[in-house]
């Protein structure tokens, strides 16, 4: 059976940033909340202690490799299984990353930690920064984001605030939408109020479309979503499905490519047809195997089936 690459992962199709060549720098699931929406499942482990996670060097080494087989992406993604900003080498790995490529640089944070010093010079080094709001008070933050004791709604609204004073790169804020917890024309007045103060380049709402930490959390359907988009003002969009764009040169597919991204995040069947440029009889071939191998899962939600890497914990 294939090795998975132990750094990168995709191209991933990404409703934001197109192809997204993933650099995964923190281990699984070790973050600073405990979304009730997320991906990946429960967090492990909150924390606000940044930490030398992953060898530097190591990391470049195999974006190197990756770049000389002719890999293609719109941006690399430093995001992946953790939240990034906790790798304490988080600035050195982009400055080594912008000396071997021109590739835009984006970073996947939920801004939790940007009211560190440390963690908005390190973040001000990428092109694109993507942090989330969720919530306009301290009891909605709590309910759907289920923060790490040390954090608070306006920390992370502040930290959000003096990042935006001293970067001069794109912000592009994700709103994730949940029906029946931050949806009511209230809790959409204050997250409305807190954007005014941040001054994000972008507002992007996003909802449910993968399998969830929790049950029962709801794709918001797209009239909603529009509508609230409307009242969110001009620089907010609602992030519409991946549509596979030209998929450049061929690159060889392995096994091994297939299975870094179902470690990272749930994968259709299409997602990897188009994250990767391969045929669905191909895509599937890979499936079945390690469907074999027992390695991974698979999860329904509202009717597309999700493959993700069974994850011994």
């Amino acid at each position: 059976m294939a090795e998975e690459k132990k750094y990168l992962y995709g191209p991933v199709p990404s409703r934001r940033l197109g192809r997204s060549l993933g650099i995964d720098i923190v281990p699984f699931k070790l973050c600073s909340l405990d979304c009730v929406y997320c991906q990946l499942g429960r967090t492990t482990k909150k924390t606000l202690h940044r930490s030398d996670f992953v060898p530097v060097e190591a990391v470049l080494a195999e974006l190197r490799d990756r770049l000389a087989e002719g890999v293609e992406a719109d941006f690399i993604s430093i995001s992946g299984s953790g939240e990034p900003t906790l790798n304490s080498r988080l600035g050195e790995l982009i400055d080594g990353i912008k000396k071997i490529t021109d590739i835009p640089v984006a970073i996947l944070t939920n801004g939790t930690l940007l009211y560190k010093q440390d963690v908005r010079a390190d973040c001000a080094k990428a092109d694109v920064v993507l942090p989330s709001l969720d919530a306009g008070d301290e009891q909605i933050f709590r309910k759907i984001n289920r923060p790490h004791s040390g954090l608070s709604i306006e920390k992370l609204i502040s930290g959000l605030c003096a990042f935006r004073k001293e970067f001069s790169g794109q912000i592009w804020l994700e709103v994730f939408l949940i029906e029946g917890f931050n949806t009511d024309n209230e809790q959409i007045a204050k997250i409305k109020d807190a954007i005014s103060r941040i001054r994000p380049d972008k507002v992007q709402l996003n909802t449910a479309v993968r399998p969830t930490a929790e049950p029962g959390i709801k794709i918001l359907n797209a009239e909603k979503l529009q509508a609230i988009a409307e009242e969110l003002g001009e620089n907010c969009e609602v992030i519409a499905d991946f549509s596979p764009a030209q998929q450049g040169r061929h690159v060889e597919v392995r096994a091994e490519d297939v299975l870094s991204m179902l470690k990272r995040r749930p994968c259709s069947l299409s997602d990897v047809c188009s994250a990767l440029g391969i045929s669905r009889n191909e895509a599937l071939k890979y499936i079945t195997h390690f469907q074999q191998q027992g390695v991974i899962d698979s999860k329904k939600k509202d009717g597309v089936i999700f493959f993700s890497k069974r994850i011994n914990r």
